[in-house]
């Protein structure tokens, strides 16, 4: 499916720390709360790789779980002073202090967090929260990748990955699938890999501030925080349509896509077919397109500018029940199961049951019949909204 956001990480963390590091990784964290089971213990563990031989006491046990909602980072440490004032405003539940940089995963730049496993487990929701296998694979030096790198990018759990670029090279581990929840991040290594590659040490947090809105604390954050840092939501919730429901379609007012931009998505879409599923491909000269990419492209064409990822695009207008679909709208898919409600796939509606789709590694951008397993619907595309999103 997918890519990291570009709208975030490139202008937190600069371009004099990009060219610092060339990784090739991915990330992990699951989004609960969206009505997905938490798998079981045994589920789980085909997402981790045989574990590293470590004390079970080289990682802290679950304590209490915090959901991130606002992400800040700069292009080098954030100071002591200004992560305690930070703790100290109202509302504030948790921070967490993490490495940040963009780094190269499969030839692709992503979002590359080092973390302390003991402390940083405790902000990602079931079940990798409560994966002690994860977590002490991630301390012995593993990096975990996302399960649609894996699954759809075609790297395999287990394998050695390069990492570290030409002044820090390495050869890392992929200890486990598990997928963040936050689109532009997509790879956790241990604050000690992290330095052992040359990233920048503690110049990104996360915060909790559960009963407050994301947006309002941002701005009396900028009071505080450094002239270089950035502040920026950690994606809001989708509220799906429930299977079956009685939902109508909302009355637009001129809101959505008029015929013509349906039909110029279309034909662009058709432009792709034959073309190669690349994990993180948006354009020709990548060789190829993933899933959201290709919707990235088709949209583009009509004056659309989407953003990036397959979680974002899901909120580019109103989520209907598949059987209100018309052709031009957006269907969406869950598949993941490390991330129960995660939306990890994307496609283009043709109508009559058919849709157009890079599907993953191995596979062609190509026509394909709708399947209904894990889908949570569609979306009737909104320019007002996209516009809004990139802004």
């Amino acid at each position: 499916m997918r890519k990291p956001n570009r709208r975030v990480l490139p202008t937190l963390v600069g371009v004099s720390v990009l060219t610092t590091l060339s990784v090739n990784g991915a990330v992990l964290v699951v989004r609960d709360g969206d009505g997905g089971s938490p798998l079981r213990g045994d589920q789980r563990a085909q997402f981790v790789a045989a574990s590293a031989s470590l004390s079970s006491r080289a990682v802290a046990p679950l304590s209490k779980r915090l959901t991130p909602h606002v992400l800040v980072a700069a292009p080098s440490t954030l100071p002591a002073e200004v992560v305690d004032k930070v703790r100290a405003e109202k509302g504030v539940q948790g921070v967490e202090v993490v490495d940040a940089v963009q780094g190269m995963v499969a030839g692709k730049r992503v979002g590359l967090l080092g973390v302390e496993p003991s402390t940083f487990r405790n902000y990602t929701p079931k079940p990798t929260a409560q994966s002690d296998g994860l977590w002490r694979n991630v301390a012995a030096g593993d990096v975990a990748i996302s399960f649609t790198m894996g699954n759809d990018g075609g790297v395999r759990l287990g394998s050695q990955v390069p990492a570290g670029g030409r002044q820090h090279p390495a050869q890392l581990r992929v200890g486990a699938y598990a997928t963040m929840g936050i689109s532009d991040v997509d790879a956790v290594v241990s604050h000690t890999t992290a330095q052992s590659l040359g990233m920048p040490t503690g110049n990104a947090m996360l915060i909790s501030v559960p009963k407050g809105k994301p947006a309002a604390f941002i701005k009396r954050l900028k009071k505080v925080l450094p002239k270089d840092a950035r502040a920026v939501e950690i994606n809001p919730e989708i509220d799906y349509p429930k299977a079956g429901g009685d939902e109508d379609v909302p009355t637009a007012r001129g809101q959505v896509m008029t015929a013509s931009q349906v039909r110029t998505v279309i034909r662009a879409a058709y432009t792709r077919i034959g073309w190669p599923y690349v994990w993180g491909g948006e354009s020709e000269a990548e060789g190829g397109y993933d899933c959201s990419g290709l919707m990235q492209y088709a949209f583009a064409r009509a004056g659309i500018k989407l953003p990036r990822v397959a979680a974002d695009q899901a909120r580019a207008g109103w989520v209907i029940p598949y059987a209100k679909a018309q052709p031009g709208d957006m269907l969406i898919w869950a598949n993941d199961p490390t991330a129960p409600g995660y939306i990890s796939h994307i496609a283009l509606y043709l109508g009559e049951g058919k849709m157009l789709a890079a599907p993953r590694t191995g596979l062609r951008v190509q026509v394909q019949d709708v399947y209904t397993r894990n889908m949570r619907g569609a979306v009737r595309v909104s320019p007002k909204t996209v516009a809004g999103l990139s802004g």
